[in-house]
């Protein structure tokens, strides 16, 4: 009989992206939170407020999302800015240079956010592993081994 075993037993040295649906749906309603906090605190005249506040969402998404999860995190963010960050509220525009800047503020968000992310999990995983690899060096003083000689004048 065959019996089906798990290769990956024991701790990953790299933990596993969170699903993109996940990432998407977070994107999508952690932003609306944010506008809709913006649009209390600061009103729908000044978007700039609320660009920041998403692309840092969209930063800290990235740090547990895929790199393939970036673009439509960064599209989710921006159509919930388009919609209720500038007047008028609800209605979908393209402004050619605002939008496309947005855009692109949004995607390198979320792709600094998971580069960030992939670097210090590949040095955190580095060391783990390389701390279990590399013997200590022996104790000369332990006694295992034998007599030190002593040196000659």
């Amino acid at each position: 009989m065959i019996e089906w075993v798990s290769l990956r037993t024991g701790a990953r040295p790299v933990p596993q992206p969170v699903a993109t649906p996940v990432v998407w749906a977070s994107a999508f309603c952690g932003a609306l939170i944010l506008v809709a906090v913006h649009n209390m605190l600061v009103g729908s005249d000044r978007p700039g407020w609320a660009l920041a506040a998403v692309s840092l969402l969209a930063a800290l998404l990235g740090l547990c999302a895929r790199f393939t999860a970036a673009p439509g995190t960064a599209v989710l963010c921006w159509l919930t800015l388009n919609g209720f960050a500038v007047p008028p509220a609800g209605t979908l525009t393209w402004t050619g240079g605002r939008d496309t800047f947005w855009l692109t503020c949004l995607c390198s968000a979320a792709l600094v956010g998971t580069v960030l992310a992939r670097i210090v999990q590949a040095r955190a995983a580095y060391r783990r592993i390389a701390g279990e690899a590399a013997p200590s060096p022996p104790d000369p003083d332990d006694g295992r081994f034998g007599p030190h000689p002593t040196p000659h004048r």
